[in-house]
C-alpha cells in the first residue's frame, strides 16, 4: 500500500496544461508530478494520497526526456508557478498547446474539427507589457515578487523572464526607496501597512512607462523626493500614480487614482492604430501576439468593405477598430460603460468615422437589430471572457441567420463547448487557429470562423 513519503520510479507519459507530468504508480493509480516532462523516467516522492490518484514531488530525473529544456528559463524560484512550461523545450510546448485545443474539441464531441499548428508571434521572454508585483517583508527587507501558485504567499523576485526588461530596475529601486524612507508594507492578515503593490505598464511601440503604487492610505512619505528620483533615473516613466485601495480584498487596484506626476495614461500603437491605456483599462498583455491574433480574426472574417460588422464583448474596441477600414459600418457592444467610453475615444483618436459603440447586453436580439440599424449584421466578431459566451447569444445570432461569426477565445474548453451550441444551431465550424499569446504558461488563444450552413 503506497503512502505519503514513499519513493517510487515512474515513466512520465504526458504533461498537462498545469505543467504536471503524468505517470502511473505500480498499483495503477495516476500520479501527477510538477516539473516532470513527457518522456522522463523519474524518482518521485509521494506527497499526497487520494483513492484515485497520487501527487508526487520530483526528486531526481533518472533518464531525461528529449523534450526537457537544457537550461533554466527563469531565475525566479519554481514555486512562483507562473511559467508552468519553463522546464520543456518551446517546440514541445507548441505541440502540447495544439493537442490541448484538439483534445478540448474531442471531449466536446467534435473530433473532426481541424486545428492548425500554433502560431508563435514573438519570443518566449519579455512579452508582458503589464506587471503587478505584490510587496512583502522578507528577512527584514522590503521585497517585491509574485504570489506562489494557489496561495497568497509572496515569492520574492523583482525580475521575471516574462516581464518587459525595463521593469526589474524600477521595481528594485522602489523597494530600496521604500526601505530607506521607512514605508510600511501591507499585511493581508491584519489589514495594516501602506505599500501593497508596484504596478507597471509600458507602451512597447512608444516606450512610455506608467508607474503606479497601490497603497493602503492617501499618500506616500517623501512623495516629492520619490517623484524626482524616479524622473531622474527612469526618463521613460511619463506618469506616476497612486491607486488608493483601503479595502481588505484580493483585488489589486483601488477605485481611485491620484496622479503625482505626468499623465494618468500611456499610449501604444497596435495594428497601426494609437491607443490610450489608463491604469485600469484593458489592453492585451502581449502586443505582438495581439497583432497576430487580430490579423487572423480579420483573415477569417474575409471582409470586402461593404458589410455591417458587429463586435460583441468589444471592450475598448481594439479588435473591431483594427478592421473597421474593411467594413461599411462597425458596431461595438459592451456591457461595461467605462470600456465603451474608451472605445469611442479610441475611434475618435484614430479618425475612424464608421464605428459606433454602445453599452448594452449583446445577447438580446432586439438590441442587436436596433444598433445594427434594423438590419441583420453581415458578420459578427465575439471575444468573450474565459467562461465563454452564452446559449442565449448563440440562439440570438442563429435566429438572425448571421452568415459569419468569428469567435476569438482565451479558453479551448469553453470554445469547444460553445462551438457545439453553434453547430446544433446550423453553423459549420472552420479550422481553429491557436495563437500562443502567453509563452511558457498553460494558456492559449484561438480563433475560428463559424459559417451559416446553406441548409439552414
Amino acid at each position: 500500500m503506497l503512502k505519503k513519503g514513499d519513493l517510487l520510479t515512474t515513466h512520465i507519459e504526458e504533461i498537462n496544461n498545469l505543467g504536471c507530468g503524468i505517470g502511473h504508480a505500480e498499483d495503477g493509480r495516476v500520479i501527477f508530478v510538477k516539473g516532470a516532462v513527457t518522456g522522463d523516467t523519474a524518482e518521485v516522492e509521494i506527497i499526497k494520497v487520494n483513492k484515485s490518484f497520487l501527487v508526487g514531488r520530483l526528486c531526481r530525473v533518472i533518464t531525461p526526456s528529449e523534450h526537457r529544456a537544457k537550461e533554466d528559463f527563469c531565475s525566479v524560484p519554481l514555486s512562483c508557478g507562473g511559467c508552468v512550461y519553463r522546464h520543456i523545450t518551446y517546440s514541445h510546448e507548441l505541440e502540447l498547446k495544439r493537442a490541448y485545443v484538439e483534445n478540448a474539441f474531442r471531449k466536446a464531441g467534435l473530433p473532426s474539427v481541424a486545428v492548425a499548428p500554433v502560431l508563435s508571434p514573438s519570443g518566449e521572454k519579455g512579452y508582458r507589457n503589464k506587471g503587478q508585483y505584490p510587496v512583502c517583508l522578507f528577512k527584514g527587507r522590503i521585497r517585491a515578487g509574485f504570489f506562489a501558485s494557489k496561495s497568497h504567499n509572496i515569492v520574492p523576485a523583482e525580475g521575471c523572464s516574462l516581464q518587459n526588461e525595463n521593469f526589474e530596475a524600477i521595481v528594485s529601486f522602489v523597494c530600496a526607496f521604500a526601505e530607506k524612507e521607512a514605508w510600511t508594507v501591507y499585511d493581508e492578515l491584519n489589514g495594516h501597512g501602506l505599500l501593497r503593490h508596484i504596478y507597471l505598464r509600458i507602451g512597447e511601440k512608444t516606450g512610455e512607462i506608467m508607474l503606479c503604487l497601490v497603497i493602503n492610505g492617501e499618500n506616500i512619505p517623501a512623495s516629492e523626493k520619490f517623484v524626482n528620483e524616479i524622473r531622474e533615473r527612469f526618463p521613460a516613466v511619463v506618469g506616476i500614480l497612486l491607486s488608493i485601495n483601503k479595502k481588505n480584498t484580493n483585488v489589486v487596484l483601488g477605485d481611485r487614482f491620484v496622479t503625482l506626476f505626468g499623465k494618468d495614461y500611456i499610449e501604444d500603437i497596435l495594428c497601426s492604430l494609437r491607443f490610450k491605456i489608463s491604469a485600469d483599462s484593458f489592453y492585451q498583455i502581449n502586443r505582438d501576439g495581439a497583432e497576430v491574433l487580430y490579423g487572423e480574426a480579420a483573415r477569417k472574417a474575409s471582409l470586402r468593405g461593404d458589410e455591417v460588422l458587429m463586435d460583441l464583448y468589444c471592450g475598448t474596441g481594439t479588435i473591431g477598430l483594427s478592421v473597421a477600414k474593411k467594413t461599411k459600418k462597425l458596431v461595438g457592444i459592451e456591457i461595461v460603460e467605462s470600456a465603451v467610453e474608451c472605445a469611442r475615444e479610441n475611434a475618435k483618436r484614430n479618425g475612424v468615422k464608421n464605428a459606433e459603440f454602445y453599452c448594452a447586453d449583446a445577447s438580446d436580439r432586439e438590441t442587436i437589430l436596433k444598433y445594427a440599424g434594423g438590419v441583420r449584421p453581415d458578420a459578427v466578431i465575439i471575444d468573450p471572457p474565459r467562461k465563454g459566451t452564452t446559449k442565449e447569444l448563440a440562439e440570438c445570432l442563429a435566429s438572425l441567420s448571421v452568415p459569419k461569426i468569428v469567435y476569438v477565445s482565451c479558453d479551448p474548453d469553453t470554445l469547444a463547448r460553445d462551438c457545439v451550441y453553434f453547430s446544433e444551431l446550423g453553423y459549420h465550424i472552420g479550422e481553429v487557429q491557436p495563437v500562443d499569446m502567453f509563452p511558457r504558461t498553460g494558456h492559449v488563444e484561438s480563433v475560428v470562423c463559424l459559417t451559416r450552413r446553406l441548409d439552414n
